[in-house]
């Protein structure tokens, strides 16, 4: 059984039904109450047989889903974008009988290109832009003409081309806009979430640590007594008596099981709890970089402050951040990682410096969003930068990533502010 579960994925281009169910519920009383103040408060003749029947397939259709699929249901990628797709032609049906493109409302071919942009993938709705484009491009050729309280309204060919080009502009436009729009909110989300999964995670670990040190501890009392009681009971029962042999093994496993418990606390601060545990920041550094060893790669501590180092809350978010930074620089490293360690009264920066070919140029401006990655051919998301910095940028740390002047390396400074962390110095009182 896996200890940790993978951090969820979000759904992409699934849409529930209620709400393009009560999209189009709008659009049905819209349409209806706009044709019967046309046609009967402004004296206008409409086709009201063709536009009604237009309108009543709107609503079957929305109640057989209703039925057939539920509120609570999802429509998938492909379904959503037929469903939107049937608003599209239905409209270019509506202005087909009124006036084509002359009728004021041809503006509403905007609406399932911005839905579609905003929850569906980019395949979808590029597909119904163009379904857009073409109904657009029949009707400024092909439609009735606008019904008028003193005849048929013809408008010059000059006009119906403004407006051919001013909708299928604002459709590229809205459908451009409003995706970049919702696919970066989409993939902060999903960045996010892989942020939260590796806290939980780090917590997760950081807590089997200290129930191995608390269990440790606790199973120290009873092993004693049981090694004591076997001693003596062995000084009764001699090695060449029946029982004797039973004994000496039993006094063995006794041993073994001492060594092994000893082996769990032998690091002083290996396995503390990650909440709430007070510790210097050059002993938080080393007890990170003692979680990210790599053959051949030296890693260095250096402390630059006067006086004692003051002491931090060791966190997960601490430990995590800290700790992707170190494992990417031991990963690019030649041979050595330098951690420098400075402090004064108001300031506390923790400086991570490799020997490597450094970050590349194009990107260094760019670390720290999602979906960054200096290893593209890996195969790997990019998040890892991501998630460290947020995680910092919890406790209070702002960032820079930058590569040293003369030495090639990357360069990651991180600085918090003293009363931000919450840091003292480790001879205070």
């Amino acid at each position: 059984m896996a200890l940790f579960s993978a951090a969820p994925s979000p759904l992409r281009g699934r849409v529930r039904v209620r709400t393009l169910v009560y999209t189009r519920w709008i659009a049905v009383v819209g349409q209806l109450g706009t044709v019967l103040v046309i046609n009967f408060g402004m004296d206008i003749n409409l086709p009201l047989v063709p536009i009604l029947l237009g309108v009543a397939c709107s609503a079957v259709l929305n109640i057989q889903v209703t039925v057939h699929r539920g509120l609570n249901g999802w429509h998938s990628d492909r379904g959503a974008a037929a469903f939107l797709g049937y608003d599209i032609l239905q409209l270019s049906w509506m202005l087909y009988l009124t006036g084509g493109l002359t009728n004021p409302f041809s503006l509403m071919f905007l609406v399932p290109a911005t839905i579609s942009a905003t929850i569906l993938s980019l395949r979808s709705t590029i597909g119904l832009g163009l379904v857009t484009f073409a109904s657009v491009s029949f009707l400024s050729f092909h439609h009735m003409a606008l019904p008028w309280a003193d005849g048929n309204l013809i408008l010059p060919f000059r006009y119906l081309l403004g407006i051919w080009v001013s909708i299928n502009f604002g459709v590229a436009f809205l459908i451009f806009y409003a995706w970049r729009v919702a696919e970066e909110s989409r993939i902060m989300s999903d960045a996010l979430t892989e942020t939260q999964f590796a806290l939980s995670r780090e917590r997760e670990i950081s807590s089997l640590g200290a129930l191995a040190a608390a269990t440790a501890h606790e199973l120290g009392t009873p092993l004693g007594t049981i090694a004591l009681v076997t001693k003596e009971l062995a000084r009764e029962f001699p090695e060449d008596s029946e029982h004797g042999k039973e004994f000496v093994l039993l006094t063995d496993q006794v041993n073994r099981c001492r060594e092994m418990l000893a082996q769990l606390t032998k690091n002083p601060h290996q396995h503390l709890d990650a909440t709430n545990s007070q510790m210097s920041i050059d002993t938080l550094a080393s007890f990170i970089a003692d979680r990210h060893p790599k053959d051949g790669i030296e890693i260095t501590i250096a402390n630059r402050g006067d006086g004692q180092p003051p002491l931090v809350t060791k966190t997960a978010e601490l430990v995590h951040g800290i700790g992707n930074f170190i494992d990417n620089a031991t990963e690019f490293a030649s041979t050595r990682v330098e951690i420098e360690i400075e402090w004064d009264e108001q300031e506390i920066r923790l400086t991570i410096m490799d020997d490597g070919p450094g970050f590349p140029a194009g990107i260094v401006d760019l670390l720290g969003e999602p979906y960054i990655s200096t290893r593209s051919k890996t195969g790997r998301m990019g998040l890892g930068v991501f998630v460290s910095k947020t995680l910092l940028e919890r406790t209070g740390a702002n960032m820079r990533f930058f590569n040293r002047g003369s030495d090639r390396g990357a360069v990651v400074a991180i600085t918090w502010s003293r009363h931000v962390i919450g840091a003292r110095c480790t001879d205070a009182k």
